[in-house]
């Protein structure tokens, strides 16, 4: 099965509320771990994603779940359904995304954002909201998500604390949005 870019970076975005809810479902004992994440989404106002999560949880796993939501709802439920199946399908948490995948989606998002597109600046925000859960350079990451919707492009400000690999991804971003909005 082929994955697209987008759907990739959604996946491995939400990686952890993915893998903890397939947990959850294995084993009971894993909803604690869970709830913090889903209040969280209900918080982001995600109820759609939250309840669907609930059906699975509850034993449903039939495609239903899938119809009427929106693509990146649809993508972590549908990435939650085959984690079910087939664990190995599962996105690693622990992972890195790549920049040179994640590089062009993020500054599209950031971009669109910056010039009052509501629906980037809310996949934005929910992203960081899940970036600052994972330790390493994809918590610094969505950290500065903000400073570059401001118009932060100073690389020293943006890459501070972050090890090679963010950097590269932060650079990354930085050439897009530079093509995207030349000075």
């Amino acid at each position: 099965m082929s994955i697209s870019e987008r759907d990739q970076q959604i996946r491995q975005t939400h990686a952890p509320l993915i893998q903890q809810t397939v947990k959850a479902c294995i084993n009971a004992e894993e909803r604690e771990r869970l709830e913090p994440m889903l209040q969280m989404a209900r918080e982001q106002g995600w109820h759609d994603l939250v309840g669907r999560i609930e059906t699975i949880l509850q034993g449903q796993r039939d495609e239903a779940l899938l119809l009427n939501l929106d693509e990146e709802d649809r993508v972590i439920i549908e990435a939650i359904l085959q984690g079910l199946q087939n664990p190995e399908t599962l996105p690693d948490a622990s992972v890195q995304a790549d920049a040179t995948v994640a590089a062009p989606g993020l500054a599209h998002m950031i971009h669109a954002a910056s010039h009052g597109d509501q629906e980037a600046l809310q996949a934005l925000g929910n992203m960081a909201e899940y970036m600052i859960q994972v330790p390493g350079d994809m918590r610094q990451l969505g950290g500065i998500i903000n400073h570059l919707l401001q118009g932060e492009r100073d690389p020293k400000v943006l890459c501070k604390g972050m090890g090679p690999s963010g950097e590269q991804l932060v650079l990354n971003i930085l050439d897009e949005l530079n093509q995207l909005s030349p000075q």
